[in-house]
């Protein structure tokens, strides 16, 4: 069994609005003829962001025409894919009231949220309900990077730089501030999936835990009750179509294999069986490949 953690499908309304996607994301058919073609069973669809709220009006209202249509695709196909909400941040009482209606109308199973908005990262107050009502329900709550306006952005500003680096590093910064929040240890059955290994996060898995003894030898960073990666190593990540080894190695080295998802990335990366035989030839057990492929995203659910 091989169920996508990390897949794409965009409303055309939020297409028209929006400077960077095309129809190509609006294509269900092509990627249920995908899906057959690599034995995929299930995908989760989850939001990309987008900056079609600037012209939409608000997040709220990309949010409603997002859940709206995907809860269509839910309804069409209920045994392709997987909803996953997308909150309007901007409004704190409707959050709540768009879960519960997006998971009893249409059968939402997840949330989508971006790394940030507008520089708010996830360990705001505000999304403290959010995580309180996922922690109750077992929901888990899958992350993509944000891509307007990334940590960066107003220094750099390079179409190839801002994807490459400055997406990673917002989910990186994300993590990092999840972590230094207290978010993990406070709600610790919250299920997070961050998309793309996880930013940075398994490169720097030494690095923190060796600064973090450091400070705390000399009192200059709060105690954790314990080193970074105690709470690190219980995120999952996806792995985004990516097929680089050494990215598998590390991922597996902090999270080990029950908590690393595949996903393809799709419509975005187009190579989705390479990034399925990218699994297969990792050295590790046939259990634990079949666990990465499918088996882990399944006990999520």
């Amino acid at each position: 069994m091989i169920l996508d953690a990390h897949s794409h499908w965009l409303p055309e309304e939020i297409i028209n609005n929006a400077h960077f996607f095309h129809k190509g994301w609006n294509d269900i058919e092509t990627q249920i003829k995908m899906m057959e073609e690599a034995g995929i069973d299930r995908a989760v669809l989850s939001y990309p962001t987008s900056d079609a709220h600037l012209k939409l009006g608000s997040i709220s209202q990309v949010a409603h025409v997002y859940n709206d249509n995907v809860g269509k695709i839910i309804k069409r196909y209920p045994k392709e894919f997987i909803g996953a909400t997308v909150l309007p941040v901007d409004n704190e009482q409707d959050m709540a009231d768009e879960l519960k209606r997006t998971t009893e109308e249409f059968g939402f199973k997840a949330i989508s949220l971006a790394s940030s908005y507008n520089g708010k990262y996830l360990d705001d107050k505000i999304f403290l309900p959010i995580y309180r009502q996922a922690q109750e329900q077992d929901i888990p709550i899958f992350v993509h990077s944000q891509i307007v306006n990334p940590i960066g952005y107003e220094r750099v500003q390079d179409a190839l730089l801002t994807p490459v680096i400055e997406y990673v590093f917002d989910t990186t910064i994300c993590i990092g501030k999840l972590l230094m929040s207290g978010i993990f240890s406070e709600y610790p059955k919250v299920k997070f999936i961050f998309a793309h290994f996880g930013g940075a996060i398994p490169f720097l898995q030494h690095r923190f835990d060796a600064t973090y003894q450091m400070l705390r030898g000399m009192n200059f960073v709060k105690d954790l009750n314990g080193n970074p990666t105690d709470y690190l190593k219980n995120i999952y990540t996806d792995t985004s179509g990516d097929q680089v080894k050494t990215n598998f190695l590390l991922a597996l080295e902090l999270l080990g294999p029950k908590h690393l998802l595949w996903g393809s990335d799709w419509p975005a990366k187009k190579d989705v069986a390479g990034a399925i035989s990218a699994v297969r030839g990792l050295d590790i057990s046939e259990a634990d490949k079949e666990d990465i492929l499918g088996g882990n995203l399944e006990k999520l659910l």
